[in-house]
């Protein structure tokens, strides 16, 4: 078959099957041109799932008349302007659009409508595309005073096979509704409205630039549980910043829907940016919970190349590795900076679990003398009989006593940070996680504070607290290594040999000696002898998948951090153990001065927090 020269319809129809992938895409395309364009108010209506009908209109500076048949052509665009010599940079890149396609191909495969009227002109003009084909330019009435309006009808009619794979109009739809999300997220002092089918889904007003009005948009979209629940990101590295808000662990979700990230504005979906996430967490969440994050990475366009996706969804930095560092240490700050906190949502949980109860209970009656609920230490009946004219002994005081007696040892206590602190006598109920006041089941403290109350899960609380004491130790020094009887040859692919054994040096600052052995193999020496007998064969594999995925070796990190999770968890204080009074405030105290004690190694909370006005509330108080 000869070599022929393609028609620019079908160029145009091929480029469209890279850019417009669904309609989403299409929108994606255009509401970007909308931000490009300087609009600051954005409305957006797709009916048929976008299939059918698609309208973008914004405010922006228009397009002029004798610029608007230019507009449609391929790789026409107004983002990117030649030097003197007639070179275009497109390392310097500051628009979201640059490459000229998404008009010239939304037109090749749909009947594409757009009119503008700029701000240097007093008449609005129109052009149609029709499957390729150009209609003159036309006068017609445009609402503003400036802006433009695209509207697209009857998305690939002129490519039937592409409606095939079209999913339901309901999923389309959604997927139109999360790219606005995204892109409202990004531009927070931008105005966005979706209508979808002709019903208003969003409407999100402009807000002031900055962390404050970015934290309100966040909240219209994501909900009020992750503004409560949000650390602030704000840290800069080597001429790059990294913002946004990245959730408490107690705030995890079952997957990473509600992970987003924005490199100079513009969302991607970056392994290397997702594997840092990831990282950062790795000590407080489970493989199966992840975290909530939004993060914005503002760096010189001249280290991140854009131009490597026709949608413009991936980037590629120059130094991942400061990117990536610049990311974990980070979050890490603001999770150390969080101290003990629990996400809110642990104490709604607990709230929605309690029911009121009206009726008169069926159970035996009340004996001042009858033993107290098992599992209830510290709690031996009123001290004195009741009677008419006398108050409860107890009733007048902020609470019964703990325990009447404890000839056991004393909790290990934390050295004072301040001595002239410690010597200041501080009332209990001051403290953030209070006073304890008993124990349930043997193994949740019960703490009063100054207005509400605390339950901790007394072993969760105590692994958390030795597992950091284990990782400070570990930083303190280098790990133990066990060397093996008889190194052991590890075959891989040798791209993935070469990766793992440039990565020599970094293995071993955490105990893993390699070395490289030819071509597609490693050797293995010495590993952690906190991991025991391991398998070998299958831990090199695992760090050779994270350095292909995510460019670090998360799996030894991981293993490392699931050792001194289980060394922690045995050496803790068990479920089930009786706890004097001073052991139980010494725990409280050590969890308020343990950074990340809110959660325990899986990322489940360890104590719930409960306001006087919720109790209120429960009996009616409020």
């Amino acid at each position: 078959m000869p070599i022929r020269r393609l028609s620019p319809e079908t160029v145009n129809r091929i480029a469209a099957g890279e850019v417009v992938e669904r309609p989403a895409s299409a929108i994606k395309e255009l509401v970007e041109n909308a931000l490009d364009a300087g609009g600051r108010n954005i409305e957006i209506q797709a009916d048929g799932g976008g299939l059918s009908r698609i309208l973008i209109a914004d405010d922006g500076k228009g397009i002029p008349k004798d610029e608007l048949p230019l507009a449609i052509e391929r790789h026409a665009t107004s983002k990117l302007e030649p030097d003197d010599a007639g070179d275009v940079d497109l390392l310097r890149i500051h628009t979201l659009g640059f490459r000229g396609e998404a008009l010239p191909s939304i037109g090749s495969v749909a009947r594409l409508s757009i009119t503008t009227r700029s701000r240097d002109e007093t008449d609005a003009w129109a052009i149609t595309v029709e499957g390729g084909e150009t209609r003159p330019l036309v006068p017609a009435p445009f609402p503003g005073p400036h802006g433009a309006r695209v509207e697209v009808r009857d998305l690939f009619y002129a490519t039937p096979a592409r409606l095939k794979f079209m999913k339901s109009e309901r999923s389309e739809a959604m997927a139109i509704s999360e790219e606005i999300k995204r892109q409202a997220m990004a531009h927070e002092a931008v105005a966005f409205t979706l209508s979808l089918d002709g019903k208003i889904t969003l409407r999100l007003p402009a807000e002031h630039p900055g962390d404050e009005g970015r934290l309100k948009r966040l909240s219209a979209l994501l909900g009020r549980d992750f503004e409560a629940n949000a650390l602030l990101i704000n840290q800069e590295r080597d001429g790059v910043r990294l913002s946004g808000y990245a959730g408490l662990p107690t705030y995890s979700r079952g997957n990473a829907a509600h992970q987003y990230l924005f490199v100079n504005g513009r969302p991607v979906k970056d392994r290397l940016l997702q594997g840092a996430l990831r990282g950062a967490y790795a000590d407080f969440l489970a493989r199966d919970r992840h975290p909530a994050a939004v993060l914005f990475l503002d760096i010189d366009p001249l280290y991140v190349d854009v131009n490597v996706h026709p949608a413009k969804a991936e980037v590629r930095f120059r130094d991942p590795a400061l990117v990536r560092g610049l990311i974990v240490g980070a979050l890490r700050h603001a999770l150390h900076a969080a101290g003990h906190r629990a996400s809110t949502t642990v104490a709604a949980d607990a709230l929605s679990g309690f029911q009121p109860h009206t009726g008169v209970a069926s159970g035996p009656a009340y004996s001042p003398s009858a033993p107290s609920a098992q599992g209830f230490s510290g709690w031996t009946g009123w001290s004195q009989p009741a009677a008419a004219a006398q108050v409860l002994p107890g009733l007048n005081e902020r609470s019964a006593r703990v325990e009447p007696s404890w000839d056991g040892p004393a909790w290990p206590s934390q050295p004072a940070q301040n001595t002239d602190l410690a010597t200041q006598p501080q009332d209990p109920l001051d403290y953030p996680l209070g006073a304890a006041r008993g124990q349930l089941h043997a193994n949740y403290i019960v703490a009063q504070t100054r207005d509400g109350l605390v339950i901790v899960d007394q072993h969760a609380a105590h692994e958390r607290l030795v597992y950091e004491r284990m990782k400070a130790q570990m930083a303190e020094g280098s790990v133990t290594r066990q060397a093996l009887l008889t190194p052991e040859v590890v075959d891989l692919d040798p791209a993935e040999a070469e990766r793992v054994a440039s990565r020599a040096e970094e293995l071993a600052e955490m105990g893993l000696i390699v070395e490289a052995f030819g071509a597609g193999a490693v050797l293995v020496r010495e590993t952690p002898a906190m991991l025991g007998d391991t398998d070998v064969q299958g831990l090199i594999r695992d760090i050779a998948d994270d350095l292909s995925e995510h460019g670090q070796a998360l799996s030894l990190k991981e293993r490392l951090a699931a050792i001194c999770g289980t060394m922690a968890c045995h050496g803790s204080v068990r479920s089930g153990r009786v706890l004097s009074a001073p052991e139980m405030n010494a725990l409280l105290r050590q969890m308020e001065a343990t950074p990340h004690s809110g959660q325990c190694n899986h990322g489940r909370p360890t104590y719930v927090e409960l306001k006087l006005h919720d109790l209120e509330k429960l009996f009616g108080r409020r």
